[in-house]
């Protein structure tokens, strides 16, 4: 298993410019597979303090076919197809609140099945319990009584049929 990588600046030149080759070599090999494997046109350009020729994968003239035709796209679909640092981060902040809201009612759902347990367990647990928190169980109480009691009557209405 690889182990994960401090992502900061290398100090040492040699040890900067050794890396930069094998993660170049890397990158190219993975747009090489990504456009095989997805029909696609693929580019990479680089340039390093290292190499004084700016490097180009596939070849300066399929490069520049694909930069063309990015070229002839109209800013909306250029904007459709981008991202910048801030869009990329802004859209990972929304997945994460999204996500961090679905968390929060789980670890709330558990949380509640807690509280009625310890309430079964402690007759005097219910007196610890903020307005709040009873406010939300006696909601959940009478919502599952509501459902219980229309499967009582679903089953009395099968019965007598």
């Amino acid at each position: 298993m690889r182990r994960r990588v401090k992502l900061a600046f290398m100090v040492n030149d040699s040890a900067r410019n050794i890396t930069y080759t094998k993660r170049k070599k890397s990158l190219i090999k993975t747009i090489d597979e990504l456009a095989t494997l997805c029909e696609i046109e693929a580019c990479a350009i680089a340039y390093s303090d290292f190499h004084p020729k700016t490097e180009i994968w596939p070849s300066s003239w399929e490069v520049q076919g694909v930069v063309t035709k990015f070229r002839s796209y109209s800013d909306f679909e250029k904007g459709n197809k981008m991202l910048n640092k801030k869009s990329f981060l802004m859209q990972r902040i929304v997945k994460s609140k999204e996500q961090l809201v679905k968390l929060q009612k789980s670890n709330w759902e558990v949380d509640k099945s807690l509280i009625l347990f310890q309430c079964l367990v402690k007759e005097n647990f219910i007196d610890t319990l903020n307005t709040n928190t009873l406010n939300d169980l006696t909601y959940d109480i009478n919502e599952k009584l509501k459902k219980v009691t229309s499967k009582i009557n679903e089953l009395d209405t099968n019965v007598t049929i």
